[in-house]
């Protein structure tokens, strides 16, 4: 598996319209992409390079005040599945594909998630 890049940092959220208010109207920032509707959603912001991301959209994905997540860009999604189930790493949220990319989420040995990504083509 090679990681290429930090493709985004993501922070669950209990309440989309309250977090929304905050990263938009407190911080200052820009949606990029939303997918879902006004009550359960992924909303993206376009920071330089990177992304940061909120959501309520998997239940597995609670709030918590020992951190957040990282998104892991991989060269290969299939390749790191594989790599991730040879070392019996269990997913919290299985391998999954979205419109945009590929990504499956898992905990390190102290519990901190981590995300596999791989964005689509365009």
């Amino acid at each position: 598996m090679k990681v290429v890049e930090i493709a985004f940092a993501g922070y669950p959220v209990t309440n989309l319209k309250r977090a929304r208010q905050f990263y938009e109207g407190v911080l200052g920032l820009t949606v990029s992409k939303v997918f879902g509707d006004e009550n359960s959603a992924w909303v993206e912001y376009d920071i330089g390079p990177g992304t940061l991301a909120t959501g309520n959209v998997a239940s597995e994905w609670k709030p918590s005040r020992n951190g957040g997540c990282v998104g892991l860009e991989v060269d290969d999604f299939g390749a790191a599945v594989k790599r991730l189930k040879e070392h019996r790493v269990a997913f919290l949220v299985e391998p999954m594909e979205t419109p945009v990319c590929h990504m499956a989420i898992f905990s390190d040995p102290d519990g901190n998630s981590i995300t596999i990504h791989k964005r689509k083509a365009g």
